[in-house]
C-alpha cells in the first residue's frame, strides 16, 4: 500500500511540474510587456524623449566642420572665404541709447563650432560688442544642428547654467515635427534673422548684406559684479522691426583678468518676435 502510495505521488509531481514548464514558456511567449526586439522592424519607442530634431531643417547641410586658418588684419578676421569685421564701440552716454554705435560685420553665418570658435577666439570675443553679436550666430547654428549649436553655446557663455538656459528655450522653438513643421509661427525659424540689420517682418525678413550687427549701450551702464567675479556691460542690439520694443538686451560678462568677454544673459533675443510677412523665409548664408 505504502509503495502505491509513493507511485502515485511521484506521478502527481511530475504532472504538476510539467503543467508548471507549459505555463511558464507560453507567459514567456506572449509577454506583451517584455517582447522579444525584432531587429530588423523595432517597435517604436511609445514615450519618446522630447527635443529638437534637425533633419527637417532646410540650411543643416551648411554645417561644416572643415578647419581653415583664421587670418586677422586688424579689426577683420577672415575665415575661408567668409570675413568678420568689428567696428565702433559701445557707447553708455544716454544720448546714445536709441542710435548703434558699434557695428559687427559678416558674411557667413559660422559654418559649425570649429569656425565659431576661431571667429570668438582671435577677434569677437575680444570686445563686449564682438560677444553680443555672436548670439544671433549661435541661434542661428542651433537652429541648422542642435548639437553643434549648443557647442557655440558653451564657447560662448560665461557659464553652463547660461547655456542650459538658452537651450531650454530654443528646444522648444526649434523642434521639428509634422505638428511644428519649419513653418509653424511658434517655431520661428527666421528668428536669428530679426536681429540683422534690414530685417524685418514686412519683407520676409531678409536682412542686408553683408549681415550687420547693431548695437549700443544700455542704461544700467557697466557694473562691477565681484560675486560673479567679474564685469558686466549692459547692451542692446538694435533691430528693425522685429519686435514691438527694437532695442534687445545683452548682458556681456568680463571675468577678472581675462581679456574675454562672454554672454551673461540675452533672454530678449529669442523671444517671440512677429509673425513673417511676405514669405517663405529664404534663410541665411
Amino acid at each position: 500500500m505504502n509503495k502505491s502510495i509513493k507511485n502515485w505521488g511521484k506521478v502527481l509531481m511530475i504532472a504538476c511540474l510539467g503543467i508548471g514548464l507549459m505555463t511558464f514558456s507560453s507567459c514567456k511567449k506572449d509577454d506583451p510587456v517584455n517582447p522579444t526586439p525584432d531587429p530588423v522592424n523595432p517597435t517604436p519607442n511609445p514615450n519618446p524623449t522630447p527635443g529638437p530634431s534637425n533633419s527637417g531643417d532646410s540650411w543643416a547641410n551648411l554645417i561644416n566642420e572643415t578647419p581653415h586658418e583664421a587670418i586677422v588684419n586688424g579689426n577683420t578676421l577672415t575665415y575661408g572665404d567668409h570675413t568678420y569685421t568689428v567696428s565702433g564701440e559701445l557707447t553708455y552716454d544716454q544720448t546714445y541709447y536709441d542710435t548703434p554705435t558699434a557695428f559687427v560685420t559678416f558674411t557667413n553665418i559660422p559654418s559649425g563650432v570649429t569656425e565659431f570658435k576661431a571667429v570668438y577666439d582671435n577677434l569677437l570675443g575680444n570686445t563686449p560688442q564682438g560677444a553680443a553679436a555672436m548670439v544671433p550666430m549661435a541661434i542661428e547654428i542651433y537652429a541648422r544642428d542642435a548639437n553643434v549649436g549648443e557647442q557655440c553655446f558653451n564657447v560662448l557663455c560665461n557659464s553652463s547654467s547660461t547655456v542650459a538656459g538658452i537651450v531650454r528655450t530654443l528646444k522648444t522653438k526649434f523642434n521639428y515635427s509634422q505638428y511644428s513643421p519649419e513653418n509653424d509661427p511658434y517655431v520661428q525659424r527666421y528668428l536669428p534673422a530679426a536681429l540683422l540689420k534690414g530685417a524685418t517682418y514686412t519683407n520676409g525678413y531678409k536682412p542686408e548684406e553683408p549681415y550687420t550687427v547693431k548695437m549700443s549701450g544700455n542704461p544700467n551702464g557697466i557694473q562691477d559684479a565681484p560675486l560673479t567675479g567679474g564685469t558686466v556691460y549692459y547692451s542692446y542690439i538694435l533691430t528693425d522691426g522685429g519686435w514691438d520694443t527694437f532695442q534687445r538686451g545683452v548682458e556681456i560678462f568680463q571675468p577678472y583678468g581675462s581679456n574675454k568677454y562672454q554672454v551673461f544673459n540675452c533672454p530678449a533675443t529669442y523671444t517671440q518676435c512677429r509673425n513673417i510677412q511676405n514669405g517663405p523665409w529664404q534663410g541665411l548664408k
